[in-house]
């Protein structure tokens, strides 16, 4: 069968996530190897997305794609109420990867899934109701999930949210709600917490949850003590703290979850994506002893049919080795940095970045019409007509072979963890070039030439 004929049988039998349907012109798939994937006509893209910020190893590993086919020679599934070899092995060795006392997990198909049971769970054990999160923030497009997350996304079922979901503001310092600099802020984002909680009645709040680090609502950095705070906030009104691990875990951001880049220990993680770095669907919600032992004697009203798949724990155990391995979380933490300076070069370059927030391989480069005043490039929550400029930007990117995910103002940057500092120079050569599209669109006196370093 032609490419033609493929495509159009994705386009006329399957639904294609968050576009309208009429006018798409996907990207045919036929491998992917390392940090690259190729086309039907043979081109070769830079995945410095890790497609959904979820390929952590890279594609086709070796290690992965072995420990699957031999589990699918013993067991492919069982019903979740058996046991296991690798369910017991995977669930041990993600209570010795986390931190402080977490100890089981309950497995579950991905990320929104896992968000769901969490929220569930945390109402179970507290005898509350409310959960407290933030506007810009996405936990998946599952019921309880997308009511979670502030995403606009959320609006078109905006009727049927899930009730019990109270929003605050972000912590975003380089847009500051209230007007705050970072070097002498009072932490008004944190205090802000705690007075919508009194609103609401402590009493009411059965958890606090959050990203371990903000993704796909524009990487927005938690300042310094922030999770330390809400910490506080949490234990003086007996409320669960929950780390929403599933973009930002597995060396993502530098450790096997990010919240321990802030020195806090959590009520529960929430994990998927990197977990199993999309090789087979898996997610988990790793809970605390203190919350484990609550279901000794109280039935855990969960479930679900593919919970613990042997295929997909077998697929998250050698995806970990993997990460251990090859020191991948180190390895995170220094690229990271190595980008962090190469996008300070280019901030003298194109006068249209405006910042770049990272932490680990999670990052990304907001582009902005004005410096001084942080007018974006296009609106948050740009309609299809404002996004005609960044539009641009997309189509250089993909022209030049580079896939990576640019939503309103924002370029996202997470690559696999296993890139190389040469192939990140190749990648941030092809966004220097797709941003030079936007920068006619900066209010300035003086035009600015792409530099030798950066010239393709």
């Amino acid at each position: 069968m032609d490419t033609q004929s493929n495509i159009k049988n994705n386009t006329d039998y399957t639904l294609f996530s968050w576009s309208k349907q009429s006018g798409l012109n996907p990207i045919h798939v036929t491998k992917a190897d390392g940090i690259y994937f190729t086309d039907t006509d043979d081109k070769t893209y830079i995945d410095f997305s890790s497609q959904l910020m979820n390929v952590n190893i890279g594609h086709k590993h070796p290690e992965v794609n072995n420990a699957i086919k031999k589990q699918l020679e013993s067991v492919a599934y069982v019903f979740p109420g058996m046991t296991t070899d690798v369910r017991g092995q995977l669930g041990k060795k993600l209570a010795e990867i986390s931190p402080g006392t977490l100890k089981k997990s309950f497995f579950t198909n991905g990320g929104a899934d896992a968000i769901e049971n969490a929220i569930k769970m945390a109402r179970m054990f507290t005898g509350r109701e409310k959960i407290v999160t933030k506007y810009r923030s996405y936990h998946g497009s599952s019921y309880a999930a997308i009511s979670a997350g502030g995403d606009p996304r959320k609006h078109a079922v905006s009727r049927d949210l899930s009730p019990g979901i109270v929003h605050v503001e972000d912590p975003y310092c380089y847009r500051c709600p209230w007007g705050k600099k970072q070097e002498s802020c009072d932490y008004e984002c944190a205090s802000h917490v705690e007075r919508i909680i009194n609103f609401e009645g402590p009493e009411n709040v059965a958890a606090i949850l959050m990203e371990g680090e903000s993704g796909s609502s524009g990487c927005i950095k938690y300042p310094p003590d922030y999770w330390t705070k809400l910490r506080e906030i949490a234990d003086k009104y007996g409320i669960l703290l929950i780390s929403d691990e599933v973009m930002s875990g597995f060396g993502r951001c530098g450790k096997w979850f990010a919240v321990e880049n802030h020195g806090v220990i959590p009520d529960m993680i929430v994990m998927a994506k990197g977990l199993s770095s999309g090789y087979i669907p898996i997610g988990a919600v790793l809970v605390s002893e203190k919350i484990a032992s609550f279901f000794d004697d109280t039935p855990l009203m969960l479930g679900l049919t593919y919970s613990a798949h042997a295929l997909a724990c077998a697929s998250a155990l050698a995806t970990i080795k993997v990460y251990e391995d090859e020191n991948l979380l180190n390895q995170s933490e220094v690229l990271g940095h190595y980008i962090n300076d190469r996008i300070e070069e280019l901030k003298n370059i194109h006068p249209s970045i405006g910042d770049y927030r990272y932490t680990g391989l999670l990052g990304c480069i907001e582009l902005v019409k004005n410096k001084e005043t942080k007018e974006p490039m296009v609106p948050w929550n740009a309609t299809p007509e404002e996004m005609t400029i960044m539009n641009k930007v997309t189509s250089k990117l993909r022209e030049l072979g580079l896939f990576t995910f640019v939503r309103w103002n924002w370029i996202f940057i997470a690559p696999p963890l296993t890139i190389t500092k040469s192939q990140i120079d190749v990648a941030l050569s092809i966004i220097s070039k797709a941003i030079s599209e936007v920068d006619i669109y900066v209010e300035r006196k003086d035009s600015v030439q792409l530099e030798a370093p950066y010239a393709l």
